[in-house]
């Protein structure tokens, strides 16, 4: 038998050994879900600190239980780990890394070259490797692919390479893991084939696709979709404060046309591992050949403008004000999900304290701030430290704040996120 009807037949009856590198918001959901399943898989991972952590039950990922980790771990279906020589029993190395954007918000995707590097040096015959980290196109082939040839073994013979997109929405109980529909594009039709049997074990729907290339482009099609129609829409609500008119209302109006709108929301601006950084990984490689995307980056443009623009507008009511406080009511960059990345109640804070304003924060799953020239710890969220504040600030609506409380005992509310639609108050300003 040939190692790729070999490595079929285990991936077929789940006695394929997995190996997830990376175990954070996308690595962790999916070491899960295939340990559930019936596969046997170590999770490896460069920081101690996580290991420590699912090892003790502590929780760090939204979408993962600690009774769900240590049950795995229990029933020796799951073994977390910073030794990588495990990669060497494994007959899946899934690369489940982080593709941030460098300060002069160039790709990064050093993690992505050392993760290669070291399957390259535990590779043996019989192995399918596939990346899920975002990237742009031609990364799975002259980043991965390299790296992997040092091993002295031939690709689509003795390994496997495939790229699958990870689709991973922190948070999302409608849409978890396992019912999100999977890309895969491998090298060849063979690594398409083991990616798609590997997927199928744990979601329904594999949508093959011919090359790594159009799976690496899909992804950034999906996150720069988002990108232009969120700077659109936010675009749409400076247009609507100046007219004077509720950017919501015309919103909530437009979605009554059952055809040709799909409705977005302004905010304060966009944060996560996605949206303000995938789009310009293309941008960036359109560069590289030649090409200029004027509609992605005026698109990222305009977003970056969100935090000046939220800042303007609550400055037009406390300006007045000698030695005013704002005080922060949500700094993650989504709601209910402990996560900093590229959040906008970062550069809201250093803007403000570029104005002078003394700036304070609540949020429940950030004790304190240590970002850049920001060093804050949250403050008690109570009748007093909401009617100090000259402005309440709502940044990120998480579920468990009680929103009635607040409007009650503040001095005055801006609300960037809509919590309080529909409603009228005095002391209430909505974006």
């Amino acid at each position: 038998m040939t190692s790729y009807s070999i490595l079929r037949e285990k991936i077929s009856k789940k006695k394929a050994v997995i190996c997830v590198i990376g175990l954070g918001y996308v690595g962790l959901p999916l070491v899960e879900a295939f340990a559930e399943s019936g596969f046997f898989v170590y999770g490896y991972d460069t920081s101690l600190v996580k290991i420590n952590k699912l090892n003790k039950g502590e929780k760090y990922i939204v979408d993962v239980s600690e009774k769900s980790v240590l049950n795995l771990i229990k029933d020796k279906k799951f073994i977390p780990t910073n030794d990588s020589s495990v990669i060497a029993f494994s007959d899946v190395i899934i690369i489940c890394v982080p593709t941030p954007l460098r300060k002069v918000k160039l790709p990064d995707v050093s993690f992505v070259r050392q993760a290669a590097s070291v399957i390259s040096k535990n590779l043996r015959t019989g192995q399918l490797i596939v990346l899920e980290s975002t990237s742009y196109p031609m990364t799975t082939r002259d980043v991965v692919l390299p790296q992997l040839k040092k091993s002295g073994l031939v690709p689509e013979k003795d390994f496997f390479l495939c790229f699958s997109p990870e689709r991973v929405n922190p948070a999302d109980k409608k849409y978890p893991l396992t019912r999100i529909p999977k890309v895969v594009g491998g090298l060849s039709k063979q690594s398409t084939v083991l990616s798609k049997n590997l997927y199928s074990k744990i979601i329904k729907k594999i949508f093959s696709v011919s090359s790594p290339e159009v799976a690496e482009a899909s992804k950034l099609l999906e996150n720069t979709f988002r990108l232009i129609n969120i700077a659109l829409i936010n675009e749409f609500a400076i247009l609507a404060d100046k007219l004077g008119i509720s950017i919501w209302e015309v919103i909530e109006a437009a979605k009554t046309k059952p055809f040709g709108f799909m409705p977005f929301y302004p905010g304060p601006g966009i944060g996560g591992h996605c949206i303000p950084t995938d789009p310009l990984y293309l941008s960036w490689k359109a560069k590289k050949i030649g090409f200029k995307t004027k509609m992605i980056d005026l698109a990222a443009q305009l977003n970056r403008l969100m935090p000046q623009f939220v800042v303007d507008r609550v400055l037009k009511r406390i300006s007045k004000e000698k030695e005013p406080t704002v005080l922060l009511i949500g700094v993650t960059y989504k709601k209910d999900v402990k996560d900093l990345r590229e959040a906008p109640a970062i550069d809201i804070i250093e803007i403000f304290q570029k104005r002078g304003i003394k700036v304070k924060y609540y949020d429940p799953l950030i004790p304190f701030l240590k970002i850049g020239s920001v060093d804050l710890k949250s403050a008690a969220l109570s009748k007093s430290s909401l009617n100090q504040a000259d402005c309440t600030l709502i940044v990120t609506d998480h579920s468990s704040l009680d929103y009635k409380f607040i409007l009650k005992h503040a001095r005055f509310v801006f609300d960037a996120r809509n919590v309080y639609k529909g409603k009228k108050a005095d002391n209430l300003e909505v974006l």
